[in-house]
């Protein structure tokens, strides 16, 4: 009888006879990366022995809130850990330095790798593109399937091959409707502005939820993650995305309220940690602690200082194993875009602007860095150039970045900075130089990107006007006949909310190539 123990986060404990699996756990002491933030309710009560006590455990993504090197050290040494196959080496390589002796094994995006010998089966499904290495799991254990998304924004078509190799039916969907991201809330908007991109932000995330629930119409659908919370007087200020009924990260609560609302035939429900459904018979049995927790608590203000203090001590660790850096901090700044830019010359081209980086603190300065077609350069800032992207951090957490102690996503969803955009057009190729940072990876997404068939087309109609355009958005590939909203002259392709012009082709709120529609 198999039973689905929610424990955090994504966390999920799939109970399935003679065998655990433990799918992206997230409960370490410190809360999170930097003990900067930490989605919340706790609940400190709960007996991990079992959890831990796991022959298989899934890790989706390097995200510390997914993969956590506490959890990975407190594993048996019988463990096996299941990872996605990635293009480039950064995640395996993170993964079997915290794994010590336990055997980490990559699975290829849907291959069926045996968990024992009574048919159960975990695959992983990474999204389309390679852009994000992030994945979804499929398990099919005692004659259930579960198909747990983590932080994959997966296609309607990837959705419905996923219900198919499980035998046609998805007992559990868990699907996250508030993603760790840094864009608004480290932006610099005005109220309104912040206002007005925190609802679209919202919006399109909890479509393209609703969307991928229609096509695959599972048993019991579950939303899961946000807010988050900040612990650390340095980012406490940000606690104000708490207070926004209407802000871009709502919490499991508001989302499954607004998903039953827009899809009331689908049975939706919501979970704490410590709860538990029974796949078999539907029944759900909801932790006792947890259930005292509710996200609208008006003394919310006062749990979050309890929590605060509660992890004093591990923040403070933190942040003291981040000093100020030495005098050397610009040389090796400049060292360090040097190597990015040696590793790609399709990301320098799609790139093709300056960022300049305002460090803070001993030893930090302003710097421009040129992402020019025909080659990186560092410079001092000067007052005569205009930088397309301006990008705010203390030199303590960049020189964590220069010395390998955390990567560049590390850094970005720590929230430990802020940033500007000029025009506020986002730039994946920037970010995801960045976050990948090997040849291999920036590789499989130059062949992804410039590999992509586009001669399947369909026509959509907006004002009465009607339009030829790619069935596949050309960004990340997403099915625009089922994943798009089409109003006002544009369509927006809930995948990624990437907006495109239909009379132009032109992307308007990203670096994206045209979309090639065709006026009819």
């Amino acid at each position: 009888m198999p039973t689905v123990t929610f424990i955090g986060h994504a966390g999920v404990s799939v109970d399935a006879a003679a065998f655990h699996l433990l799918a992206d756990p997230w409960f370490a002491p410190t809360g999170a990366f930097l003990g900067a933030w930490h989605q919340y309710p706790r609940n400190d009560h709960l007996d991990l022995a079992p959890l831990l006590d796991a022959d298989w455990v899934a890790v989706s993504h390097e995200h510390l809130d997914h993969f956590d090197p506490w959890v990975i050290e407190r594993l048996p040494a019988r463990t096996r850990i299941l990872i996605p196959c990635y293009p480039g080496p950064a995640f395996r390589e993170r993964i079997a330095a915290a794994a010590g002796g336990r055997q980490v094994i990559e699975i290829q995006p849907w291959e069926k790798f045996a968990l024992d010998n009574r048919g159960s089966w975990i695959t992983v499904i990474p999204e389309l593109s390679p852009m994000c290495h992030d994945a979804a799991f499929l398990i099919v254990a005692d004659g259930r399937g579960i198909l747990h998304c983590n932080d994959a924004r997966l296609t309607a078509a990837q959705a419905r091959r996923a219900k198919h190799m499980a035998g046609g039916r998805l007992d559990l969907m868990a699907l996250q409707t508030s993603g760790a991201s840094w864009h608004p809330i480290c932006y610099e908007y005005s109220a309104a502005e912040m206002a007005e991109v925190s609802m679209a932000k919202r919006v399109s995330k909890l479509r393209a939820t609703q969307r991928l629930v229609r096509q695959t119409e599972p048993v019991l659908a579950a939303p899961f993650a946000g807010p988050p919370c900040f612990l650390d007087a340095e980012v406490d200020h940000l606690n104000r995305v708490l207070d926004q009924a209407d802000g871009a990260f709502c919490d499991p609560e508001a989302a499954t309220a607004w998903l039953r609302e827009h899809l009331p035939r689908q049975r939706w429900e919501c979970f704490k940690p410590g709860d538990a459904v029974d796949l078999d018979t539907g029944e759900i049995t909801r932790d006792p602690v947890s259930a005292e927790f509710s996200f609208a608590d008006a003394g919310r203000g006062d749990y979050l200082r309890r929590y605060a203090a509660d992890r004093a001590d591990a923040i403070a660790a933190v942040l003291a194993g981040h000093p100020e850096p030495g005098p050397d901090l610009f040389d090796r700044f400049t060292a360090h875009f040097a190597h990015l830019g040696g590793l790609s010359d399709y990301f320098l081209r799609r790139i093709a602007m300056i960022v300049r980086f305002e460090v803070t603190g001993p030893n930090g300065g302003v710097w421009d860095v040129d992402f020019s077609p025909d080659g990186l350069t560092v410079a001092q800032a000067s007052p005569d150039v205009r930088p397309h992207y301006r990008i705010s951090t203390a030199a303590r957490w960049l020189d964590g970045v220069l010395t390998g102690r955390m990567a560049w996503e590390d850094l970005l969803i720590s929230f430990r900075l802020s940033l500007y955009r000029d025009p506020d057009v986002y730039n994946d190729h920037l970010v995801g130089l960045l976050k990948h940072a090997n040849a291999p990876a920036l590789n499989a997404v130059e062949a992804y990107e410039t590999g992509r068939d586009e001669s399947e087309r369909i026509i959509v109609a907006d004002g009465g006007a009607r339009y030829d355009i790619p069935r596949y958005c050309p960004h990340a590939g997403e099915d625009l006949a089922v994943g798009a909203v089409v109003r006002d002259g544009r369509i927006h392709c809930l995948a990624h909310n990437f907006a495109f012009d239909l009379a132009t082709g032109e992307c308007l709120n990203a670096r994206a190539a045209n979309l090639t529609s065709r006026p009819l």
